[in-house]
């Protein structure tokens, strides 16, 4: 099973950046980890800091075969309606993650425009929430 992780914007800086919220350890240090737990599927990244590149890496997830997507689209959660198109558009099962709990934060920060498109979301376990979902993605192949 191929599954695709794709963090927007800022959580290149995981580990630096309001610590408080997304705590001390860096995605790189976390996804060794989850390839390690997770060696029976093949686990790709992808970062990215702009809008235009993460859809177009959900348009290449496709052409690549990936059976499952996890996104973090970051900030980009709330507002880009062209991300939620992309989702839709690739037909291939996208859970929503997030490390905070996005409902107990800033009033914007609550309402997410991708969710409708994605056949789940994970919010406010911290990086668990990943494992959660490649959880979800092993336990989907268990019953094919």
């Amino acid at each position: 099973m191929k599954i695709l992780i794709i963090n927007g914007p800022n959580l290149n800086l995981l580990g630096q950046r309001e610590t408080d919220i997304y705590g001390t350890e860096t995605f790189e240090g976390f996804l060794q980890r989850l390839k390690q737990q997770f060696s029976d599927m093949e686990i790709f990244y992808y970062q990215s800091n702009s809008e235009g590149k993460l859809i177009d890496q959900l348009h290449k997830a496709k052409d690549e075969k990936i059976d499952g997507i996890i996104l973090n689209a970051g900030a980009y959660t709330h507002y880009s309606l062209a991300l939620h198109d992309a989702i839709k558009a690739i037909e291939i099962p996208v859970i929503e993650v997030h490390i905070s709990n996005i409902f107990a934060r800033e009033e914007f920060r609550r309402r997410s425009v991708i969710a409708p498109a994605c056949k789940g979301t994970i919010s406010g376990f911290g990086l668990m929430s990943y494992q959660l979902a490649l959880y979800y993605f092993f336990n989907k192949n268990k019953e094919s």
